[in-house]
């Protein structure tokens, strides 16, 4: 794997968790939604990644034939929306109560929001270490051409 290669892995995994971490707060700001685009309460939102590189050019069909596969990175599939139940909280004040005083709000529980915002920006970090590691490695191989 070259040098570049191994940056566009890096820069991959960047973008990746970055959303991560959008889509996150993009939940906690709308934990007390209760009028989302369909009319009802929000609906937490995750993200799913899979391994890039899945359609590959023939001259990387024929790396992996030699046992030299390169690197794909990762790439964002699509943002799935949570189907589970909506929390049921008792509260006549509120605009959008039912006949019987209950609201119905998303179900985003804020310590497993927090646990993958967490999750998301440490591999955010391990990818900024990548990065500066090949950084590093490249700014070095410069310095031994130069004598």
């Amino acid at each position: 794997m070259g040098l570049i290669q191994s940056l566009r892995v890096s820069a991959s995994s960047l973008a990746a968790q970055r959303l991560r971490m959008d889509v996150v707060a993009n939940n906690v700001a709308n934990m007390n939604t209760t009028r989302g685009a369909d009319g009802g309460p929000y609906q937490r939102q995750s993200v799913m990644f899979a391994e890039a590189g899945r359609e590959v050019p023939f001259r990387d069909v024929l790396g992996r034939a030699r046992g030299q596969e390169p690197p794909g990175g990762v790439v964002v599939t699509g943002i799935h929306e949570d189907n589970a139940a909506p929390r049921r909280v008792h509260d006549p004040s509120h605009p959008d109560a039912d006949a019987d005083g209950y609201v119905l709000l998303p179900n985003i529980d804020v310590v497993t929001e927090m646990t993958d915002l967490v999750g998301a920006s440490r591999a955010y970090e391990a990818s900024v270490t990548v990065l500066n590691a090949t950084k590093s490695l490249a700014m070095s191989a410069l310095g031994i051409g130069r004598g």
